[in-house]
């Protein structure tokens, strides 16, 4: 019988809650060493965005200290949606995340075959720009895709990229 999927967005929204996170930008690192991990930052190949290890109590994610910050963030995030979504499946060896990437689809995630990192995709989207603090944040703005720089400005305070952040608000504009 297939393992029953957790909510990615439900998942993170409950960390933020037993976190007591009520501002932007989300302590990732907090959230990390809440869910147990140790970060570690190293030069990695450009493709490498991060890594997951597990071995008994230890757990470190490791993340490539060669992006950019919110690269750095989103990776951090990302590994986090593994261990509350998928630590059964991820800890019998090192998970490895080359380029993952927030905004595209490529044609392997469109198929639905990589389960795992899609799912990850969702929390660490959720869990760096969560609805409760976004939805606000563009009804105090009156906020317009379309306009570069309060999109930029927004991005800031949530210290993501501009892409990431006019994605997210873009899927919640969007109809259901």
């Amino acid at each position: 019988m297939p393992r029953r999927r957790r909510d990615p967005v439900a998942a993170a929204t409950r960390l933020l809650e037993d976190a007591g996170i009520r501002k932007a930008p989300v302590p990732v690192e907090l959230i990390a060493r809440r869910l147990g991990a140790v970060i570690r930052r190293a030069p990695l190949d450009d493709e490498l965005s991060g890594m997951l290890a597990i071995n008994g109590d230890l757990t470190i994610i490791g993340v490539n200290s060669l992006h950019h910050p919110n690269r750095q963030r989103f990776t951090i995030a990302h590994e986090c949606g593994h261990l509350a979504l998928h630590r059964d499946e991820v800890s019998a060896n090192v998970h490895v995340d080359r380029q993952f990437h927030v905004m595209m689809r490529d044609q392997k995630s469109s198929l639905g075959t990589d389960v795992l990192e899609i799912e990850a995709n969702r929390f660490a989207a959720e869990l760096l720009m969560p609805r409760f603090l976004v939805e606000p944040a563009i009804r105090a703005q009156a906020l317009d895709v379309d306009d570069e720089r309060s999109m930029a400005n927004l991005a800031a305070a949530f210290r993501v990229s501009k892409s990431a952040m006019m994605y997210r608000v873009s899927s919640l504009l969007a109809p259901l």
